[in-house]
């Protein structure tokens, strides 16, 4: 699909918004596969406007380059970027280079989320290997050359470029750990499809087959965590994905997540991501 995106050529596509395209949580903006030489092109994340969203550019010859949390990236071919919309970053091309590159602009509360994870777990670079680089193109070709793409068909091309940076960032990721005993990986299976129940370090021992004292060594050896510090870390981070991607009620993720009630909760999120969870969700979700 990358070889159709380059006979394609060089287009620029700006999608108007439709009735009902503002319901959908990732939808396309504008599109475009460019190229750039020797000429001014400078892109500061401070001065965009205040409204959120994200940028993905896919370098395919040449070198741009970007400055990120204090690091600077040399974009060669084969690197794809992501940053988001307002945030301190500066991306631009060298005095007299050459950039080649195709893009898009998204909007919408579901493409910040993933983005934002991506972002926490690569970085705003990353390195995807070519059955990914084709997903992320026919994405892009599709917004340039559907005739008339309805609120739908132009969201789900949207959401099929972020999941491509998605499974880039995460693939290997979420392989099961092989080096974890059965026992322990039984306790660990159990603890992801249960944290809304009581999960007591006796319970979890039952589970592994184990006596007490000897699961809590083993599974703290295993990973770096006591039992019951891993439950309540998993619990948090489960919190968080509910904050971002849903509606949710504070007291309703606390059922949810195996919390006692919404003050527990918020005095638990507190104690480890230094807000309270409603902030959470207003500075990290943004607006659609």
């Amino acid at each position: 699909m990358l070889s159709d995106l380059l006979t394609h050529g060089h287009d620029v596509r700006v999608l108007s918004a439709t009735r009902g395209a503002s319901a959908l949580q990732c939808r396309a903006a504008s599109v475009g596969y460019e190229q750039r030489k020797a000429e001014v092109y400078n892109w500061d994340g401070l001065k965009r406007g205040t409204q959120p969203f994200l940028v993905l550019q896919h370098t395919v010859l040449g070198e741009g380059r970007l400055t990120y949390a204090g690091t600077d990236y040399h974009l060669s071919p084969g690197q794809t970027m992501l940053v988001t919309i307002p945030q301190a970053h500066r991306y631009w091309l060298d005095r007299g280079g050459h950039w080649e590159y195709f893009w898009a602009v998204l909007h919408g509360r579901e493409a910040l989320r993933l983005a934002r994870e991506v972002l926490e777990a690569a970085g705003p670079v990353l390195t995807l290997p070519p059955p990914l680089i084709d997903r992320l193109a026919a994405a892009c070709l599709t917004l340039l050359t559907e005739p008339r793409p309805t609120p739908g068909a132009a969201s789900t091309a949207a959401y099929a470029a972020m999941t491509v940076l998605h499974d880039g960032a995460f693939a290997t990721r979420d392989r099961p750990e092989p080096t974890l005993p059965p026992a322990l990986a039984r306790v660990v299976d159990h603890i992801e499809a249960h944290l809304a129940d009581t999960l007591t370090v006796d319970r979890l021992a039952t589970v592994a087959g184990l006596s007490r004292a000897h699961f809590v060594r083993l599974f703290t050896a295993a990973l770096g965590l006591p039992p019951s510090d891993h439950v309540q870390a998993r619990r948090i981070e489960r919190a968080e994905r509910l904050l971002l991607a849903t509606e949710m009620t504070v007291s309703a993720i606390a059922a949810a997540t195996g919390f006692a009630d919404a003050n527990y909760l918020a005095k638990v999120f507190r104690r480890h991501r230094g807000m309270a969870p409603l902030e959470f969700r207003a500075t990290r979700a943004g607006s659609a």
